[in-house]
């Protein structure tokens, strides 16, 4: 049982229960252990705070020595967004390839197994799923970690990943209310604005988050977005219309309410965070996230003195405050009730085929991989599973397996934030594997096709893409490349928006590792 220090009173308490803070290194500081026993109930981590399964548990072990309800959360969505995997990319495909596949049964088998993973390394909130509709295919911020542009899919993806996640004992975090899908400006960076009207928000927004409601979701986090129809003037994390007024009211959810960062700039360039945290619990929020870019105690002590201050002031009234703080004392409940539960396994199901209707034969990739050998699906291995059947492989006539080594050429735009620079992607790991010599380079810019072209000689090219579509001079390098090369193979790992070109174009929905992988499969004929 948590025995709180002496001398915090319960405003304080309350003020540090609902903050998510974030801190550095591998092992937990002093300074967050002592907040953790002066009444601070959640932590967040990132990919810095991560390098074993076998070290985070021992950092969660050390967390709840402390404190033994307290929540554990990590931004761990799969796919191209990965802490537990960040040095090696993650084992599983994010949501736009299990979009792709369309299968519930998958997405939930997937959900299940991440969250069996979290919940052996003591994490038990996850923020994810995104269930923000890409409708926008120049969103620079969301993308692959959509389930793709069809609501209806996105809905029922939503609440199968929400449903698996959460049947491992791992609280499922739905994203970003109320939809960052529909932005061409990443909310890091700036404040986006959706100027859709209303009827458009209720049909396509807001659905996935209704379906997430109906699957149970504990928590929902907050979009960094000005969505006028819904209000006008503040944006949605800290509008008490769209927060209180829609999520709660309108929608009838009862669980926790998660800010995204507060140190976006969406919010900590136009309000501050002391201001805006303020203004996010007195609309409705229940939650502070904060800690990717502000990671220490004193970013906690300035939070936390902006809260009482303002409840002595009068400007937030101390029933919110106490309301949210026990909002999140009753998810550590269900959390620990959660994990002396019996866990069930599900799996996924069978591939489908598809045609393009341009004479270009297009199939979806089934369990047996394109032709090859029937590969297992075991619980285990279930993101490689789904990330073989995710690929789309579009040939433009007979295109025989590579036997020589060939030169793999990423043409590498600037990662997101969300996404960030240090995990690695491609498929050059995985050729070296199955085709020992294989080589790479990385290429941006105008010169970026006659330098890769310099760069393979003679030998076969695979140009590894990612939103072809977004970047003019990577569509700029492709037709430079393909010009030289027509018999190079092409990988999309972004959104697949661009027509399929090249003798072997793979999409593969998603930079996952194992994304990776099952194109390289395909590349060698395995």
């Amino acid at each position: 049982m948590t025995t709180f220090a002496s001398g915090t009173d319960t405003l304080t308490r309350d003020a540090l229960t609902v903050l998510q803070p974030g801190f550095t290194g591998t092992t937990a500081p002093d300074w967050l252990l002592r907040r953790l026993g002066e009444g601070l109930a959640s932590v967040g981590l990132f990919g810095r705070n991560i390098a074993s399964p076998d070290q985070l548990a021992a950092l969660t072990a050390q967390l709840r020595a402390e404190r033994d309800d307290v929540l554990v959360a990590i931004d761990e969505e799969g796919g191209d967004v990965t802490r537990l995997e960040v040095r090696t990319g993650s084992s599983f495909p994010g949501n736009h390839a299990l979009g792709a596949v369309d299968d519930v049964a998958l997405t939930e088998a997937v959900a299940l197994e991440l969250g069996r993973r979290l919940a052996a390394c003591g994490v038990n909130l996850n923020w994810a799923p995104s269930a923000d509709v890409n409708s926008n295919p120049s969103n620079p911020v969301i993308g692959v970690r959509s389930f793709g542009a069809d609501t209806g899919l996105v809905a029922r993806h939503t609440a199968a990943y929400v449903t698996g996640l959460q049947a491992a004992g791992v609280a499922a975090c739905t994203k970003h209310f109320p939809g960052h899908g529909d932005t061409a400006v990443d909310s890091h960076h700036a404040l986006p604005r959706i100027d859709a009207d209303l009827s458009v928000l209720q049909a396509r927004e807001l659905a996935p988050f209704r379906a997430a409601i109906a699957a149970g979701s504990r928590a929902v986090m907050s979009a960094h977005i000005l969505v006028p129809a819904l209000d006008p003037d503040r944006p949605a994390t800290l509008s008490r219309r769209i927060l209180t007024g829609l999520l709660r009211e309108e929608l009838g959810y009862e669980g926790l309410i998660v800010t995204d960062g507060m140190e976006m700039q969406a919010i900590a360039g136009t309000y501050g965070i002391e201001r805006g945290s303020v203004l996010a619990i007195a609309a409705g929020a229940d939650a502070i996230c904060v800690g990717g870019g502000l990671a220490d105690d004193d970013t906690v002590r300035r939070l936390r003195d902006a809260l009482v201050a303002a409840v002595r002031a009068g400007d937030l009234a101390e029933e919110r405050l106490a309301d949210a703080a026990n909002r999140v004392r009753a998810l550590a409940e269900w959390t620990a009730a959660a994990a002396a539960l019996p866990r069930s396994h599900t799996n996924g199901s069978n591939g489908s085929n598809a045609s393009n209707g341009s004479g270009l034969k297009t199939v979806t990739v089934g369990a047996s991989s394109a032709g090859g050998p029937a590969r297992s699906d075991s619980t285990s291995d279930v993101g490689l599973v789904a990330a073989r059947r995710a690929l789309t492989v579009t040939r433009s006539g007979a295109f025989p397996p590579l036997t020589e080594a060939p030169y793999v050429a990423a043409l590498t735009p600037v990662a997101n934030i969300a996404v960030g620079d240090e995990t690695p992607w491609g498929v050059a790991a995985e050729l070296a594997r199955l085709l020992p010599g294989t080589e790479t380079g990385s290429f941006t810019g105008e010169d970026a096709g006659s330098s890769a072209l310099a760069a393979a000689g003679s030998r076969p090219v695979v140009a590894v893409v990612r939103d072809e579509h977004r970047h003019p001079w990577m569509a700029a390098a492709l037709d430079t490349l393909l010009a030289a090369r027509p018999d190079s193979v092409v990988v999309e790992m972004g959104v697949p928006q661009s027509a399929p070109r090249g003798a072997l174009h793979i999409a593969t929905h998603g930079a996952a590792r194992v994304c990776g992988q099952a194109a390289a499969e395909v590349i060698a004929g395995e």
